[in-house]
């Protein structure tokens, strides 16, 4: 991972059992386990009362306050869907010349992305797509982009499936550098364009998300960046109905979520006329029909994904 030269790696260890007790609301809390490590700080899995939560803690208390302020943004855009629900906000003041910033969200539980599609089929990458585009043009709205959008800041829930955003350390405001990214995701990375925070930087990340569920792996650049992600993309059969969005997403022809949103929903509304018609005619459906043989399976899907809204 990449960031500003003003952002460094910076971990706190803190043994399990471990009780932090905050400084001006009492709230008190026993460490489980680490959970992650971050630019900012460190994130554990703690106990308040019999519940679970996930708390980060840091000696950048001004990088804190930005997080928290993004926390709370996110929660007027949409409830608590965009990210974790902030739950509280301390100091841990173990002596009078050492204290700790924190925050307190609401612990997710649930499965990446990739091991949920992998599991579950690749019908659901359509359902996904609506749904996070979706977060992305409510959250580019509110005047953020995401910054440092990958596949390990996204897990999917249950009942129903719906995706969830568990970091926001690399949210931006629109208009600013790029405070936190990784290069795989990064489209200064591979040479198309600045990291300069707009939807369109976003929407490059998106693609690389979903990339980076039939290569888990990763691929190297090449000496020609381009064109070696562009073969990557026209190489995967998963992603063929979409590929005409998703290059131009990585082309930064989108300028906003909703136009990427819109061509999907586009793509999506064809496949469901091809089954209709295929029903109609009576023809069977060919093994090479990708955009016949979904059908039937998303709309299943997307029930569920609407499913999702509803309960917000």
């Amino acid at each position: 991972m990449k960031m500003n030269q003003a952002w460094k790696k910076h971990g706190i260890d803190i043994k399990p059992g471990t009780i932090i007790s905050g400084k001006w609301h009492k709230h008190r809390y026993v460490i489980k386990k680490k959970l992650g490590q971050g630019a900012v700080g460190s994130v554990y899995l703690c106990d308040r009362n019999g519940k679970q939560v996930a708390l980060k803690i840091s000696d950048k208390s001004t990088s804190m306050t930005m997080e928290v302020n993004v926390l709370k943004s996110l929660k007027k855009v949409q409830g608590n869907r965009l990210g974790p629900c902030l739950l509280d906000v301390d100091d841990w003041e173990i002596s009078r010349n050492s204290k700790y910033a924190f925050y307190v969200m609401e612990y997710l539980h649930g499965e990446p992305l990739s091991s949920f599609i992998n599991r579950n089929g690749d019908e659901w990458v359509g359902v996904f797509m609506l749904q996070l585009l979706d977060d992305l043009e409510r959250l580019h709205q509110a005047g953020w982009v995401f910054g440092d959008f990958k596949t390990e800041n996204l897990i999917v829930l249950s009942s129903p499936p719906k995706v969830r955003w568990i970091d926001v350390g690399g949210t931006t405001q629109i208009g600013r550098a790029i405070k936190e990214y990784t290069e795989f995701y990064d489209r200064g990375y591979w040479g198309f364009g600045s990291r300069r925070a707009e939807p369109s930087y976003d929407l490059f990340a998106f693609v690389m998300v979903f990339l980076n569920i039939y290569y888990p792996t990763r691929f190297d650049r090449g000496s020609h960046p381009k064109s070696t992600l562009l073969k990557r993309l026209d190489d995967v059969k998963q992603l063929r109905m979409y590929r005409n969005c998703l290059k131009d997403a990585l082309l930064g022809k989108y300028k906003t979520s909703g136009q990427m949103k819109d061509e999907i929903t586009k793509t999506l509304q064809t496949i469901k006329s091809s089954r209709k018609s295929r029903r109609r005619t009576g023809k069977s459906v060919s093994k090479g029909n990708t955009f016949v043989e979904t059908g039937g399976i998303f709309l299943v899907a997307l029930l569920y994904y609407l499913s999702s809204i509803l309960l917000l």
